[in-house]
């Protein structure tokens, strides 16, 4: 890299920013968690995210006093006394890390505890819910969960108060906030219900401390939504709240959507579920199969107020779906798996089983195991510039949509004695075959590239890569951490690699481009799978098929009749070059190889197939037809 002074990060900001015209479009006439879901998807659409380490100055933006004392110190709402003056008053220089009393200084609070989720970017910066307080009171309200209480550990300066829960549903140590913010912390708890629905299931919310429930829909336990609709209609939203709201959007271009709409909370939250379990899904079948991956779909079970379904593979449960489809992957070849499906409703009472499908993955196929990093770009460092060029390409070619939930980016420091992965990155959303994402630094200056145009926008450790750094792709696992208190942690597999861990790499002033004819990632840097350009080179940033479309058989293929009586017809691109044709029955049980099976024709003969439902593999990419 060519270093200059490394700069600190300060954002331009809009003091005038309001909720854009059309922001909210699509919420119309929607309650409960479908209009959570379609919020979600509104505010998640662009990912901004910066260095912890930065946050602080930016709240000269977001966090200055000025609707009590007017004085622009730093407004905490855990210490600031709304109708009187404050006990001791903070300026933005006065951040210190730990202390022993309150009032020595303020520090930088997750108001939903970084221990969540693991202390992971894009949450750990998320500045809708880190907030600037009495470094000692927070300290104090460590991961506590707030609610009422009597305040028999401590009160604190302003009333807030540190004690057992009086709080209907639950008795543990609690935090409560005064009056005048209560409003506050509901508003900025529940847009972390939303920001992150798809992903809470991932986080730590079986630690003792933690309400929130596992599920993606409703999100907390029942006592605590009660809470915080409580609280949402007691504090209503405020000119300082409104205030921050335009400015951390201005940040991080994202809004909390209650405070633009508090009137949400309660539409969301008001499902009533019935103490009936649903019917189970049923025709479970196979609609693809891969080495790697299997897809299945079912006819959905018919009670109206289910909100999915369950998926389980030999017997543990895997994974969920919104829809009446669901692929699962990163399997064995070769290998047969039972796999069933059980509906899951608004009370998330789970049907009976679907019937039970055996599915045996293919020996081999065209697709890639998993998702690869396409490009690695390292460039300039400039403080008088103000750029800081780095950005990581991710691409799917493993013929199937990808949940991207359980991928993270992870960079490799040297610490004193050793080294070590540092504060990881957690993808979201899905990644379709074919597709590339990028995710870049947000001060990254590549000729001809828009930063804007990418979802995946941060500064977070990952992206702050020198060349000396180790830098991969990974999965992760969530792992029992300490039985006792029923805390987990994140453990991580290596998916793909640009460096060698436990050494200074020498990646520097590059841009380094996978090769089309590597066709897997791999955990181990390999460099001649990669092509060298020099530090900036950007060219098809996001697009690494359309810009070095490897050559290969046309994967687009189309079969008919279906149902089919005789002749299965297939039409597509280079179909004398497909070498090899396998049909499967139903279970995934192996029927038939026809090698070089369109050198001549392009059919495949199934009069001989009794009635029913298969799977065709052309060269990996299989399809699946009936045969009448």
């Amino acid at each position: 890299m060519k270093k200059f002074l490394l700069f600190l990060f300060i954002v331009p900001i809009s003091y005038c920013a309001q909720i854009p015209a059309g922001y909210y479009n699509g919420t119309e006439g929607l309650t409960g968690y479908a209009l959570k879901s379609k919020v979600h998807e509104i505010i998640s659409q662009k990912i901004f995210s910066y260095s912890y380490s930065q946050i602080g100055p930016l709240y000269a933006y977001t966090d200055l006093d000025k609707y009590y004392e007017n004085d622009n110190t730093v407004l905490d709402i855990y210490s600031e006394k709304p109708t009187e003056a404050d006990s001791y008053n903070y300026n933005l220089t006065q951040n210190i890390s730990s202390a022993t009393t309150e009032g020595e200084g303020w520090n930088k609070e997750h108001g939903m505890p970084q221990s969540t989720y693991y202390g992971m970017y894009p949450m750990y910066s998320d500045m809708h819910y880190l907030i600037p307080a009495d470094a000692r009171i927070n300290q104090r309200r460590s991961n506590f969960p707030y609610a009422r209480n009597n305040g028999e550990n401590i009160t604190f300066t302003n009333g807030s108060k540190l004690g057992k829960s009086t709080t209907p549903g639950y008795t543990n140590t609690v935090f409560e906030p005064i009056d005048e913010f209560k409003g506050d912390v509901a508003r900025y708890l529940l847009y972390f219900a939303v920001r992150y629905e798809g992903n809470l299931n991932l986080y730590n919310h079986q630690i003792s401390t933690m309400p929130l429930d596992g599920s993606e829909e409703k999100a907390f336990e029942d006592w605590y939504i009660t809470m915080l609709k409580d609280w949402n209609a007691l504090d209503p939203v405020s000119q300082k709240e409104r205030d921050r709201n335009n400015a951390v959007f201005s940040i991080q271009k994202i809004r909390n959507p209650f405070i633009d709409h508090p009137e949400w909370v309660n539409m969301i939250w008001s499902e009533t579920p019935d103490a009936v379990a649903p019917q189970a899904p049923s025709n479970l079948s196979i609609s693809q199969l891969g080495k790697n991956f299997v897809t299945l779909s079912w006819t959905p079970s018919s009670d109206i107020d289910v909100l999915g379904y369950k998926v389980y593979v030999n017997g543990t449960y895997v994974k969920y779906s919104k829809t009446n489809s669901v692929t699962i992957d990163r399997l064995s070849p070769s290998t047969a798996y039972n796999v069933t499906v059980k509906a899951y409703d608004k009370g998330y009472l789970l049907s009976p089983d679907s019937n039970q499908i055996s599915a045996t993955t293919l020996s081999s196929d065209n697709f890639a195991k998993d998702l690869m990093i396409t490009k690695y770009i390292e460039g300039t460092t400039s403080s008088t510039s103000d750029v800081y060029n780095t950005a990581i390409e991710i691409t799917n070619l493993t013929g199937h949509d990808v949940n991207l939930g359980n991928y993270y980016l992870n960079i490799e420091f040297k610490g004193s004695t050793s080294y070590y992965l540092s504060d990881p990155y957690q993808l979201e959303g899905k990644i379709a075959h074919g597709e590339s994402i990028v995710i870049i630094n947000p001060k990254s200056n590549f000729a001809g590239v828009d930063v804007n145009q990418y979802k995946f926008v941060t500064n977070s450790t990952p992206l702050t890569f020198t060349g000396s750094q180790y830098v991969e792709l990974s999965y992760g696992t969530k792992t029992i951490k300490t039985v006792s208190t029923n805390n987990y942690e994140m453990l991580f597999e290596t998916v793909d690699a640009v460096g060698s861990r436990g050494i200074s790499n020498t990646n520097a002033n590059k841009s380094l481009y996978r090769n089309t004819n590597v066709n897997n990632p791999n955990s181990t840097f390999t460099a001649s799978e990669w092509t060298e350009y020099g530090m900036n080179y950007a060219t098809g940033l996001g697009s690494f098929l359309a810009a070095n479309e490897p050559e290969k058989v046309d994967l687009a293929f189309a079969i008919y009749p279906n149902p089919v009586s005789e002749k299965l017809y297939i039409r597509g691109k280079n179909l004398s070059k497909v070498s090899k044709v396998e049909v499967y029955d139903i279970s995934g049980k192996l029927l038939q190889i026809i090698p070089k099976a369109f050198v001549n024709e392009n059919f495949i003969d199934v009069s001989s197939y009794k009635a029913g439902v298969y799977i065709i593999a052309i060269d990996g990419v299989s399809y699946k037809f009936i045969k009448k």
